[in-house]
């Protein structure tokens, strides 16, 4: 997929994202930082902040960096940030998810929600993730992957071209982002609605 197409679009459906994401992907969302197991003084890097709906979702004690790339969707997070004040400390920063602008091993956790499917190379994310994880922590990653049932995979391979024109395709599947170095697969859960999203948490070797 093509970041400008991507961007594009994200720039312009930032205004009304949460009235049509937020009720159907919160499940997942809280489902993925239950499986964080923060605890106080912990860093966390969501990558993919949007619109900030995840923020008032981490504990206190917790220092979180949300980074995107759309500027109209950190504006959302800013101004959710003001009306309601999350618990963790909370920075925010324009960044591209293929070159994460922080050293190696700075982050207990990293977190990717509903971004992989998003960017035009996933594994590359996945990998920039681990390198900004410490050894010992984790990535979590929670997404639609494509289908393994050979009618399902059909459906969405044709239905992709028109999806990615909306900045997200239905057909990748998550073996493509398995076997990043460094990183150990170990949950994988479906969450939402029919469970036609997962939740895979990786560790990074210590």
């Amino acid at each position: 997929m093509n970041e400008r197409v991507i961007r594009g679009f994200y720039d312009r459906f930032a205004g009304i994202y949460d009235f049509v994401f937020n009720g159907v992907f919160q499940p997942g969302r809280l489902e993925a930082v239950r499986a964080m197991d923060l605890q106080p003084g912990q860093r966390v890097l969501e990558v993919g902040v949007g619109t900030g709906l995840n923020l008032e979702l981490y504990p206190e004690g917790v220092r979180v960096v949300g980074v995107d790339i759309s500027l109209p969707m950190l504006r959302e997070a800013l101004e959710r940030q003001r009306r309601r004040p999350p618990a963790a400390e909370v920075q925010l920063a324009r960044m591209d998810a293929l070159g994460l602008g922080f050293p190696d091993n700075t982050f207990d956790v990293v977190y990717a929600p509903y971004v992989v499917t998003v960017v035009p190379r996933p594994r590359q994310v996945v990998a920039e993730m681990a390198r900004v994880c410490r050894p010992g922590g984790r990535v979590v990653v929670v997404n639609h992957f494509g289908s393994s049932k050979r009618p399902v995979q059909w459906f969405e391979k044709r239905l992709t071209p028109l999806t990615s024109h909306v900045g997200f395709r239905l057909d990748l599947p998550l073996e493509a982002i398995l076997g990043v170095p460094g990183l150990i697969k170990e949950q994988e859960r479906r969450v939402n609605a029919f469970g036609l999203w997962r939740l895979v948490v990786f560790g990074k070797r210590a």
